[in-house]
């Protein structure tokens, strides 16, 4: 348990730290903790923050890949190393672990049940989260409360039992015309994947393009019961 600093996650409430700018924010956030990281898919909501936090020292860039991520995802992951001059780090899963798991079950054996779909999902992208976060105070995500129906109480900040960090959402209250409008006013490299109906964007195989109609995550895991649809990176306990 990480007393201290969830006693500094409870301060930053108290002092209404959310009411604040997002640079008056981060102006905190830097001053108070020493070790901040920021999670990108290169969705976005994530190519959004980068473009904020563009300009921003002491942040760590990290992103998970999973080996089935698509190929328009290493294309922006490419165009916003080349547009921004940053270090994104990378982790990935562990390779026993995994070989493991595919020797036993095959390549494509998320399609036959949820639980192995969950596992998959555990190693390839929880497991690697937990080191990406560990040591961290932190971590900057891309969520929104328009993204889902569990979401849609989510604060600008709150405190991750499970990660033992504090979580920093500065998008939650966006809405999806207005992350479009700053990408477009401000020229942010983005998933071409996005302009061919794919909204919430994870390895290929478990992601597929959207009707209109549709919801904004009915692309991802799409055989399963919508009620199912998470990887267990934002699960609370």
């Amino acid at each position: 348990m990480n007393n201290e600093l969830e006693n500094k996650f409870n301060l930053l409430i108290q002092k209404g730290v959310s009411k604040l700018s997002f640079e008056k924010q981060m102006e905190y956030l830097q001053e108070n903790f020493s070790s901040i990281c920021f999670s990108t898919s290169f969705s976005y909501e994530d190519q959004t923050i980068t473009h904020l936090l563009k300009d921003t020292q002491g942040i760590e860039f990290f992103t998970l890949d999973t080996g089935r991520l698509f190929d328009q995802t290493y294309d922006t992951w490419n165009l916003t190393l080349s547009r921004y001059k940053i270090k994104i780090s990378s982790y990935y899963p562990d390779s026993e672990a995994l070989q493991e798991f595919i020797n036993l079950n095959g390549p494509d054996s998320f399609y036959r049940s949820v639980e192995l779909r969950k596992q998959c999902c555990f190693i390839r992208k929880v497991v690697p989260l937990q080191k990406a976060l560990l040591n961290k105070q932190v971590w900057i995500t891309g969520l929104r409360a328009e993204h889902s129906s569990n979401r849609q109480n989510l604060s600008i900040f709150e405190w991750d039992q499970t990660n033992q960090i504090i979580k920093f959402h500065p998008l939650v209250f966006w809405s999806s015309e207005q992350v479009l409008e700053f990408i477009e006013n401000n020229q942010v490299p983005y998933n071409p994947l996005h302009k061919q109906g794919y909204q919430s964007i994870g390895c290929s195989p478990c992601t597929r393009a959207i009707k209109p109609e549709e919801d904004f995550r009915a692309g991802r895991w799409w055989w399963e019961d919508a009620s199912k649809k998470e990887c267990g990176l934002h699960l609370k306990q």
